[in-house]
């Protein structure tokens, strides 16, 4: 445990982006999960639109590599495209 204060404020900032990090990511595999197990066309292209849109996002701000994101998009695209 640290002992400093700005250690510990660290420690602390640290915790919190953590815990952000991780429900954002969570938010991603679950619109993703809902593009491929869409019903209907329709309701596979609203959550692609969702997808896209937390990809984009989490691609910008590092939560998963850009290409990483780019390369889901484009592959939840064409398994939409398909049905």
């Amino acid at each position: 445990m640290p002992q400093i204060k700005s250690a510990k404020k660290r420690e602390r900032q640290r915790q919190r982006r953590t815990d952000n990090n991780k429900a954002q990511r969570s938010r991603i595999r679950r619109a993703v999960k809902r593009v491929r197990t869409a019903a209907t066309p329709e309701e596979a292209q609203v959550a692609l639109a969702e997808a896209e849109k937390l990809l984009d996002r989490g691609g910008r701000k590092h939560l998963l590599h850009p290409n990483a994101a780019k390369r889901t998009k484009s592959r939840l695209a064409k398994v939409v495209g398909k049905s």
